[in-house]
């Protein structure tokens, strides 16, 4: 067997399965408040800056249109979301939250602490956490391009 091709000697899978637990660690946090983890970046995104055209959020998000649109049409019927078509053009639409939308916010704001917490039986130092995070950027913005 090629070492290159050994599992324990990928970075992605790493990342793919950190990806996959940190998503089934909010479950229980955002079950409470009726969000999945997809849904719960959107909120963030939107109660960052408000009133966001679909185009940007799939910027900020780094998703496609084809990915956001649905969690946005299940947001909307949970009345969190409304979303407009643009007057001067039809193909772009707004997205705003509602008082519902912006009322989550609140409730919302522990989540992130709780998962910290949760993490507690073996703490990563927040100097580690925040390494990680300018290491993962870097390697993002690398992909993007």
């Amino acid at each position: 067997m090629y070492d290159q091709l050994r599992l324990d000697n990928q970075l992605c899978f790493r990342l793919y399965t950190a990806s996959r637990l940190v998503t089934q660690a909010y479950r229980p946090l955002l079950e409470p408040l009726g969000l999945t983890y997809p849904q719960y970046i959107v909120m963030m995104a939107l109660w960052e800056r408000d009133n966001q055209l679909v185009g940007d959020l799939c910027r900020r998000l780094m998703l496609e249109t084809n990915t956001l649109t649905p969690l946005l049409q299940r947001m909307e019927r949970q009345g969190l979301v409304v979303r407009t078509r643009g007057i001067a053009d039809g193909r772009r639409t707004l997205v705003s939250l509602t008082r519902k939308g912006r009322a989550l916010e609140e409730q919302a704001k522990e989540v992130p602490a709780c998962l910290v917490i949760s993490w507690q039986t073996d703490p990563i130092p927040i100097e580690q956490l925040s390494t990680m995070i300018h290491t993962l950027d870097k390697m993002i913005n690398t992909l993007k391009q």
